[in-house]
């Protein structure tokens, strides 16, 4: 729980402190700029809001690690990653979106802190206790936390303690570990597609190599 607080709060300053011009560069988010990644997150935080508070009556079918699901591949032309291009766009002026993503982050950030973390929750057709569900949500900020710095190398990057729990996650996924040579942050971007291996680094995947990229939805 504390983790998750952690993460997004860092993530939201990193997005706080952003010069206007920052907003119209290329996130790590393929064929996303910076505006259509805050974008994205300000949906994400919405999303947290109300699975808080949707309890569920059944007991947990995932943890924070079965949360997550690994595609065959990118999605293309995904309906709602067009949509979040044509909303961001919609909002003009950068200081909108730090706007609303301050104030409904902010107010996610505040769900987490008062929820019951035992409590069963519902969301994508999945029930988790709400401390699984905001641990997932680590990886989730951490991942966009490093799609934020892609290219602007003045935001400072995710947390350590991110950064670990997240490359643990990923490795849990993946059923298998990186290699101990690889940062946790190059375990991240190599293993989820948002940089490609070098060649020393693709013989020191091995047989991981051709697992990658795990696409995670």
């Amino acid at each position: 729980m504390h983790l998750f607080s952690h993460c997004w709060t860092a993530l939201r300053t990193a997005v706080a402190e952003l010069p206007d011009t920052s907003f119209a560069q290329p996130s790590g988010c393929a064929g996303w700029l910076v505006r259509d990644l805050v974008c994205h997150l300000v949906i994400d935080a919405q999303d947290v809001l109300i699975t808080l508070v949707t309890p569920a009556e059944t007991e947990p079918t995932r943890d924070a690690v079965s949360y997550w699901t690994v595609a065959d591949g990118p999605s293309v032309d995904d309906p709602l990653d067009a949509l979040i291009v044509r909303l961001a766009k919609a909002y003009e002026e950068p200081w909108l979106l730090k706007f609303h993503l301050d104030d409904v982050g902010a107010a996610a950030g505040r769900a987490a802190e008062l929820c019951d973390p035992a409590m069963a929750v519902r969301t994508r057709d999945q029930v988790l206790t709400a401390s699984d569900y905001l641990s997932a949500y680590v990886l989730e900020w951490t991942l966009h936390h490093l799609d934020l710095t892609a290219n602007l190398p003045d935001v400072a990057d995710p947390s350590a303690p991110g950064l670990a729990q997240s490359r643990w996650m990923l490795e849990k996924i993946a059923g298998v570990a990186f290699p101990e040579s690889f940062s946790d942050r190059d375990a991240l971007l190599i293993g989820t597609g948002r940089r490609e291996p070098t060649d020393a680094e693709r013989a020191r995947l091995g047989r991981l190599a051709s697992k990658l990229p795990l696409v995670l939805r």
